[in-house]
């Protein structure tokens, strides 16, 4: 993908990243593809989700003021539609799924997609 990163955080989900590592431990996110709030990253303390052999480890994410990478899963199957595809996660006002560590925060994260070249 000449040099572009598979997924990226804007600086919403950077801070918000941040506040949530500072309450949670370190984190990870799982993209499932599945519907309603499952079509959106899910954010979960590293390890909680448990991940297996229909799951690709797309990026681990540097995340300024985190100590540690973010691990960004996505399943296999959505993987394979998005494999020519820059994710970029995003935040917005919002109740997403009660699943993810952002849910009581009145926000969501959100992903946004962008060609990338092959």
């Amino acid at each position: 993908m000449n040099g572009f990163p598979r997924v990226e955080l804007t600086p919403a989900a950077s801070a918000l990243v941040r506040r949530l590592r500072q309450t949670h431990g370190p984190l990870m996110f799982h993209q499932s593809g599945g519907c309603c709030d499952g079509s959106a990253p899910m954010c979960y303390p590293d390890g909680e989700f448990r991940t297996g052999g229909s799951d690709v480890l797309l990026q681990t994410l540097a995340v300024d003021g985190v100590d540690e990478p973010v691990p960004f899963w996505i399943s296999a199957s959505q993987y394979a539609v998005w494999r020519h595809t820059r994710l970029i996660v995003d935040v917005v006002e919002g109740r997403g799924s009660g699943f993810s560590l952002e849910a009581p925060e009145g926000v969501r994260f959100l992903l946004r997609s962008r060609l990338a070249d092959s």
